[in-house]
């Protein structure tokens, strides 16, 4: 268990030096984007599989790059979570369950395999944002670091996507 020591007006501070109220409230917003997340990857997965058509080759690549950096994130989030001493979601029952992201099946063709990519990844950056405001109250810069950074990534494969649907 994790050492606490009163702080002001009888908070309590958890281990990496955070209010415990605030770190739990936090813990909860970064395991919905965990279980967004995992949606997400899935989506993902389904998209790179099923893709069909003329852009085949290059979303399928496209949609395993992405996956491949949505399975990485999700590792680095179960992790902050565990160090803020909560608990990663890890059920397929509890991702569908807290996610934001709907799943996704069938999808073949490009413009909806795409479509459902951009939708899924706005709504992420949302809750990243939701997250990281959150974050910034606690005064937890490490979160608040990798969540910005991570939106800055996210919003620039937006962004690509965008443009090549645009075409």
């Amino acid at each position: 268990m994790a050492k606490k020591k009163a702080g002001k007006k009888g908070s309590s501070i958890n281990s990496v030096g955070l209010d415990v109220a605030k770190s739990e409230a936090l813990v909860g917003s970064l395991n919905g984007l965990l279980a967004a997340y995992q949606v997400h990857y899935q989506n993902l997965r389904g998209c790179h599989w099923n893709i069909s058509g003329p852009t085949f080759f290059e979303l399928h690549a496209k949609f395993e790059e992405l996956y491949t950096k949505a399975q990485t994130f999700i590792d680095v989030l179960a992790e902050r979570i565990l160090t803020l001493e909560g608990r990663p979601l890890h059920t397929y029952s509890a991702y569908l369950k807290h996610s934001a992201v709907k799943e996704q099946r069938d999808l073949s063709g490009p413009k909806e395999t795409v479509g459902c990519v951009k939708t899924d990844m706005s709504s992420l950056i949302s809750l990243q944002r939701a997250a990281l405001d959150l974050a910034g109250k606690a005064g937890d810069e490490a979160t608040g670091t990798m969540l910005g950074d991570n939106i800055t990534a996210m919003e620039k494969d937006l962004w690509m996507l965008r443009a090549y649907s645009a075409a």
